[in-house]
Protein backbone atom coordinates (compact mmCIF):
# COMPACT_ATOMS: atom_id res chain seq x y z
CA UNK A 1 0.00 0.00 0.00
CA UNK A 2 2.30 2.69 -0.95
CA UNK A 3 1.61 6.22 -1.15
CA UNK A 4 -0.13 9.30 1.11
CA UNK A 5 -1.12 7.72 4.54
CA UNK A 6 -4.28 7.95 5.72
CA UNK A 7 -3.44 9.31 8.94
CA UNK A 8 -5.36 12.07 10.05
CA UNK A 9 -5.20 14.16 12.86
CA UNK A 10 -7.01 16.56 15.31
CA UNK A 11 -5.96 20.18 15.61
CA UNK A 12 -5.27 19.49 19.24
CA UNK A 13 -3.48 16.43 18.69
CA UNK A 14 -0.91 18.25 16.17
CA UNK A 15 -0.85 20.63 18.90
CA UNK A 16 0.54 17.91 21.16
CA UNK A 17 2.47 16.32 18.78
CA UNK A 18 4.38 19.67 17.59
CA UNK A 19 4.97 19.58 22.03
CA UNK A 20 6.09 16.10 22.29
CA UNK A 21 8.20 16.85 19.02
CA UNK A 22 10.86 19.44 21.15
CA UNK A 23 11.05 16.49 23.70
CA UNK A 24 14.05 15.74 25.57
CA UNK A 25 13.73 12.24 24.71
CA UNK A 26 15.14 11.87 21.42
CA UNK A 27 12.57 8.63 20.65
CA UNK A 28 9.57 10.36 21.95
CA UNK A 29 10.55 13.51 20.01
CA UNK A 30 11.74 11.29 16.75
CA UNK A 31 7.83 9.70 16.74
CA UNK A 32 6.62 12.89 17.33
CA UNK A 33 8.52 14.53 14.52
CA UNK A 34 7.45 11.47 12.32
CA UNK A 35 3.72 11.77 12.71
CA UNK A 36 4.25 15.49 11.81
CA UNK A 37 5.68 14.45 8.75
CA UNK A 38 3.52 11.91 7.74
CA UNK A 39 0.41 14.40 8.14
CA UNK A 40 2.36 16.98 5.77
CA UNK A 41 2.43 14.08 3.24
CA UNK A 42 5.57 12.60 3.16
CA UNK A 43 6.08 8.49 2.95
CA UNK A 44 6.64 5.44 4.77
CA UNK A 45 10.09 4.92 3.05
CA UNK A 46 10.83 8.37 3.02
CA UNK A 47 10.62 8.95 7.07
CA UNK A 48 12.48 5.71 7.46
CA UNK A 49 15.45 6.50 5.82
CA UNK A 50 15.10 10.48 7.98
CA UNK A 51 15.29 8.73 10.31
CA UNK A 52 17.53 5.97 9.97
CA UNK A 53 14.64 3.52 10.82
CA UNK A 54 12.70 0.54 9.39
CA UNK A 55 9.93 1.29 6.87
CA UNK A 56 7.93 -1.40 9.40
CA UNK A 57 8.72 1.26 12.23
CA UNK A 58 7.24 3.94 10.87
CA UNK A 59 4.08 1.97 10.18
CA UNK A 60 4.21 0.82 13.53
CA UNK A 61 3.92 4.72 14.88
CA UNK A 62 1.15 5.29 13.11
CA UNK A 63 -0.81 2.59 14.30
CA UNK A 64 0.25 3.53 17.78
CA UNK A 65 -0.51 6.87 17.15
CA UNK A 66 -4.18 6.02 15.58
CA UNK A 67 -5.04 3.78 18.13
CA UNK A 68 -4.08 5.56 21.26
CA UNK A 69 -2.89 9.18 20.47
CA UNK A 70 -0.52 11.06 21.33
CA UNK A 71 -0.10 9.15 24.72
CA UNK A 72 1.25 5.81 22.51
CA UNK A 73 4.28 7.56 21.43
CA UNK A 74 5.32 8.75 24.98
CA UNK A 75 8.10 7.11 25.79
CA UNK A 76 6.94 4.72 29.39
CA UNK A 77 9.07 4.29 32.40
CA UNK A 78 11.17 1.09 32.18
CA UNK A 79 9.38 -1.86 33.99
CA UNK A 80 11.16 -3.31 37.26
CA UNK A 81 11.94 -1.45 40.70
CA UNK A 82 12.15 2.17 40.95
CA UNK A 83 15.50 3.63 41.28
CA UNK A 84 15.72 4.06 44.94
CA UNK A 85 19.89 4.73 45.28
CA UNK A 86 19.45 7.28 42.36
CA UNK A 87 16.32 9.17 44.00
CA UNK A 88 17.81 9.49 47.45
CA UNK A 89 21.05 10.81 45.74
CA UNK A 90 19.48 13.76 44.09
CA UNK A 91 17.09 14.36 46.66
CA UNK A 92 20.51 14.58 48.64
CA UNK A 93 22.97 16.26 46.50
CA UNK A 94 20.16 18.55 44.02
CA UNK A 95 19.55 20.92 46.75
CA UNK A 96 23.57 20.85 47.74
CA UNK A 97 24.54 21.44 44.54
CA UNK A 98 22.02 24.01 43.38
CA UNK A 99 22.76 26.71 46.08
CA UNK A 100 25.31 29.91 44.65
CA UNK A 101 28.42 28.70 43.94
CA UNK A 102 29.86 31.66 46.54
CA UNK A 103 27.87 30.26 49.71
CA UNK A 104 28.67 26.17 49.22
CA UNK A 105 31.39 24.22 49.64
CA UNK A 106 33.27 22.20 47.12
CA UNK A 107 31.24 18.96 46.62
CA UNK A 108 33.44 15.97 45.45
CA UNK A 109 32.31 12.60 44.76
CA UNK A 110 33.16 11.56 48.17
CA UNK A 111 32.03 14.40 49.93
CA UNK A 112 28.60 13.69 48.35
CA UNK A 113 28.42 10.11 49.13
CA UNK A 114 29.29 10.92 52.80
CA UNK A 115 26.65 13.42 52.86
CA UNK A 116 23.84 11.05 51.07
CA UNK A 117 24.73 7.98 53.44
CA UNK A 118 24.61 10.18 56.34
CA UNK A 119 20.89 11.98 55.47
CA UNK A 120 19.48 9.23 53.37
CA UNK A 121 21.08 5.77 55.16
CA UNK A 122 21.84 4.54 51.15
CA UNK A 123 25.39 3.77 50.02
CA UNK A 124 25.82 4.90 46.48
CA UNK A 125 28.79 4.21 44.45
CA UNK A 126 31.24 6.91 42.80
CA UNK A 127 30.50 5.68 39.03
CA UNK A 128 26.58 5.26 39.91
CA UNK A 129 26.48 8.89 41.50
CA UNK A 130 28.31 9.93 38.65
CA UNK A 131 25.84 8.71 36.37
CA UNK A 132 22.85 9.91 38.18
CA UNK A 133 24.17 13.58 38.45
CA UNK A 134 24.99 13.42 34.49
CA UNK A 135 21.82 11.95 33.52
CA UNK A 136 19.77 14.84 35.53
CA UNK A 137 22.15 17.54 34.30
CA UNK A 138 21.93 16.27 30.47
CA UNK A 139 19.01 17.52 29.03
CA UNK A 140 20.12 16.88 25.57
CA UNK A 141 21.44 21.13 25.58
CA UNK A 142 25.10 21.73 25.50
CA UNK A 143 26.68 18.24 26.95
CA UNK A 144 29.85 16.36 25.95
CA UNK A 145 30.14 13.76 23.23
CA UNK A 146 32.30 10.71 23.81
Amino acid sequence: MAGKSPLVASEEQKAELRRLAVSRDRSEADRARALLLTLSGWTSPRIAEAFGVREDTVRLWRSDFARAGVEALETSPAPGPAPVKAEAALRVAGPLLEAPVADRPNWTLARLIGEIEAREGVTISKSRLSKVLRKKNSAGVGRDTR
